[in-house]
C-alpha cells in the first residue's frame, strides 16, 4: 500500500512539473525575445509628421515699411531690393535668398507688406499671400500702431490682438498648414536715442516719421521722456500679443524678441532718417529670421 501511494505522488508531480513546463514555454512565446504567436501581427507605429519645415520652397511677407526697404536707399523711398524678406540684394542675403537660392527667390517669394501699414491692414495683405500658397508667411507689423500722432492715437492692446487673430485666421482659412514667421515690433525708444544726435535725422523725423516718439527729439523733460516711455511700454505689450497669438499655432514661430532685444547702432540704420534699418541693418534682420526658421525647436 505505501509503494503505491509513493507512485501515485511520483506520477502526480511529474504531471505537475510538465505543466508547469507548458505555461513557462507558454510565457516565453510573447515574450520581448521571442515572436509573435501564430496569427498575430506587430504594429508598426508611423513616424510622427514634424510640424515644422526648415526648408520651405516659397515664401511670401507682410507688414510696414521696414519690410519694403524704406529709406534704405534713397530719402523716404521703398526700397524692396533690400528687403530683410524678400530681397534680391547680395549683401543683404534676404530670408528668401538664404531658403531658396537667388532664382528661387525671384520666382518664388512675394512681397505685399505696405509703408505705413498697422495691424488693421495685415488681414488685407494675408488675403492677398494666400493667393500664391506660400509654404512661408512672414510678419513683421506693430511698428506703425505705436507711432502714431499722439500717445492717444496708439492702437489699443486689445484692438491689435483683435486685428492680429484676424490675420491669421485669414491665412489660416486658405492654407492651414504653411508655416508663420513673426517678428517682434523693434525697440522704438533705442531708435530715439541712436539717431537723435544726427542732425539730419532729426530733420527728417519733423516730417512726420513717428511723432509719438521722435517728437521733439532733443526734449529730456519729464513729459517727453514719459511720453517715450509710454510708448515704449505699448510696443512691449503688442510683443506680447504677437507671442501669444502666435503660440496657439503649432505653425507659427515667433523670434523670441531678437528683433526688439537687437541693439541697432549707426551702421544699422539709414542714413537718411537714423530711423529704418540701412541695408546692413537689414541684412541683421535677415539673419535674425533665418535662424529662427531654420531652427530645430522654436525659440522658447
Amino acid at each position: 500500500m505505501r509503494h503505491r501511494i509513493h507512485r501515485s505522488r511520483a506520477a502526480l508531480a511529474i504531471a505537475s512539473a510538465a505543466l508547469l513546463g507548458v505555461a513557462v514555454a507558454g510565457c516565453d512565446a510573447v515574450g520581448d525575445n521571442s515572436p509573435a504567436p501564430r496569427g498575430t501581427t506587430a504594429k508598426a507605429f508611423p513616424k510622427p509628421t514634424p510640424t515644422w519645415d526648415r526648408s520651405p520652397t516659397s515664401m511670401a511677407a507682410v507688414g510696414d515699411s521696414i519690410t519694403r526697404g524704406f529709406d534704405a536707399c534713397t530719402v523716404l523711398s521703398d526700397c524692396p531690393e533690400v528687403s530683410w524678406a524678400t530681397g534680391s540684394d547680395t549683401k543683404v542675403k534676404s530670408l528668401a535668398v538664404r531658403l531658396l537660392g537667388q532664382a528661387g527667390a525671384a520666382e518664388r517669394s512675394w512681397n505685399y507688406a505696405v509703408t505705413g501699414a498697422r495691424m488693421a491692414d495685415l488681414p488685407d495683405q494675408m488675403a492677398q499671400a494666400v493667393t500664391n500658397k506660400p509654404e512661408l508667411v512672414t510678419v513683421m507689423a506693430g511698428a506703425n500702431d505705436a507711432c502714431r500722432s499722439s500717445v492717444s492715437a496708439m492702437t489699443p492692446v486689445a484692438e491689435f490682438r483683435a486685428e492680429f487673430e484676424d490675420a491669421m485666421d485669414t491665412l489660416r482659412k486658405a492654407l492651414p498648414k504653411t508655416q508663420v514667421y513673426v517678428s517682434s515690433v523693434p525697440d522704438l525708444k533705442r531708435l530715439w536715442s541712436e539717431g537723435r544726435s544726427n542732425p539730419l535725422g532729426k530733420q527728417i523725423w519733423k516730417l512726420g516719421i513717428c511723432p509719438s516718439m521722435l517728437g521733439d527729439a532733443d526734449s529730456l523733460t519729464t513729459t517727453a521722456m514719459r511720453r517715450r516711455t509710454t510708448v515704449q511700454d505699448r510696443v512691449e505689450a503688442y510683443n506680447q500679443v504677437l507671442k501669444e497669438v502666435c503660440a496657439k499655432d503649432q505653425h507659427c514661430r515667433f523670434d523670441g524678441g531678437a528683433v526688439f532685444d537687437y541693439r541697432f547702432g549707426t551702421d544699422q540704420l539709414s542714413h537718411w532718417d537714423w530711423f529704418h534699418p540701412s541695408r546692413d541693418g537689414q541684412a541683421r534682420l535677415a539673419e535674425m529670421a533665418y535662424r529662427v526658421v531654420t531652427a530645430t525647436k522654436p525659440v522658447s
